[in-house]
C-alpha cells in the first residue's frame, strides 16, 4: 500500500483534496487554493518521471492522466484538480467517464476574459504543442473569440526550463523572446498563459511583453471553481476548522522536488515518492 502519512488520510472524517500535474506547474493552482480554502488539506501529485507532458500523444495522456486520478482516489481524493493545461485537454472528458463518483476541476485557457479585455482585438494564447493540438483550446476559441484574432502560440522546452529552475537564465529568455515576440508584433495586448507552469515565468514574460500588456493566468479562476463544486456538493470543509496540510508527492525524486519548491518559494510540505500504475507500461505485469 502506501506509506504513511496518506493511508491515514482514509480514517480521517476529512479526505484530501488531490492535484496533479507532471511537474511543479499546478503549483500556481495549488497557491490560490490555499489562499481560498485555508483549512483543507492537499494532496499534490507531480508526475515527474513522465515531464513534460506537451510533446505526448493525447491516447497516452489519457492513460497517465487516469494513472494519476486512481493513485489519488486510493489515498481518498474526494475532488481532483487537473492542475495541467495538457492533461485538461486530452483527458477530462475520459476521467469523469472513468470516475463518475469523482469530481474533477480542470484548467481551461482563459480566453473569455481575455477577449473582454482586449483593445486591439489580437489575444495571443502560450501553451503546449499538445494543448494547442488539443480539442479544448479550438472549442474554446471556437466559442468565446467573436470578432477577436486569438494567435496561439506553442511552446516547446520552456516547461523543461522551468523544471529546471532556470528561469532568470539566457536559454528560458531566448526561448521567451522567441515565443512572445510574434504576438506583439501581431499587435497583441493581452497574453493568455495556457499552462501551469508558464506563471512561474511572468515577471520574465511581463519584461518583455512591457508593462501595458496584460497577461491572464487560469489559476484563480479554477481555485473559484473548486469553491463552487464543492459548496455544490456539499463537500465543503467548515472554515472554522484548524489549518490544513499539504503533502507532495513525486514519480521522480523527492529530494530534487523539495529542493525545487524552496528554490521557487513554492508553499512547503512533506514530499513523498509515488509509483504509478500504469496500463501502457508492460513491465509492471511481468
Amino acid at each position: 500500500m502506501c506509506a504513511l502519512p496518506l493511508c491515514t488520510m482514509h480514517h480521517q472524517s476529512h479526505a484530501p483534496i488531490g492535484l496533479f500535474d507532471s511537474g511543479i506547474g499546478g503549483i500556481t493552482v495549488l497557491r490560490e487554493l490555499q489562499r481560498l480554502l485555508p483549512a483543507e488539506q492537499f494532496l499534490y501529485l507531480a508526475d515527474q518521471a513522465r515531464c513534460p507532458y506537451g510533446p505526448r500523444p493525447a491516447e497516452e495522456l489519457r492513460t497517465i492522466a487516469a494513472a494519476c486520478a486512481a493513485w489519488l482516489i486510493e489515498r481518498g481524493a474526494r475532488l481532483i484538480v487537473v492542475a495541467c493545461n495538457t492533461a485538461s485537454a486530452a483527458a477530462l472528458a475520459d476521467l469523469r467517464r472513468r470516475f463518475p463518483a469523482v469530481p474533477f476541476v480542470g484548467m481551461v485557457p482563459p480566453v473569455k476574459p481575455a477577449v473582454a479585455h482586449t483593445r486591439s482585438r489580437v489575444v495571443g494564447v502560450l501553451a503546449t504543442p499538445a494543448t494547442i493540438a488539443g480539442d479544448l483550446l479550438r472549442d474554446v476559441v471556437d466559442r468565446w473569440s467573436g470578432g477577436v484574432r486569438v494567435i496561439e502560440q506553442p511552446c516547446p522546452g520552456l516547461v523543461e526550463q522551468i523544471e529546471a529552475g532556470a528561469l532568470d537564465t539566457p536559454g528560458s529568455m531566448e526561448l521567451l523572446h522567441r515565443y512572445v515576440t510574434p504576438l506583439l508584433a501581431a499587435g497583441a495586448d493581452t497574453i493568455v498563459l495556457g499552462c501551469t507552469h508558464y506563471p512561474l515565468l511572468l515577471p520574465q514574460i511581463q519584461r518583455i511583453a512591457g508593462a501595458d500588456v496584460l497577461l491572464l493566468d487560469a489559476a484563480p479562476a479554477v481555485a473559484g471553481r473548486v469553491v463552487q463544486v464543492l459548496a455544490e456538493r456539499r463537500l465543503a470543509y467548515p472554515e472554522s476548522a484548524p489549518a490544513g496540510t499539504l503533502t507532495y508527492a513525486t514519480t521522480g525524486d523527492p529530494a530534487s522536488l523539495t529542493r525545487q519548491i524552496e528554490r521557487l518559494d513554492l508553499p512547503r510540505g512533506p514530499v513523498q515518492a509515488a509509483r504509478l500504475e500504469l496500463d501502457m507500461e508492460p513491465a509492471a505485469k511481468s
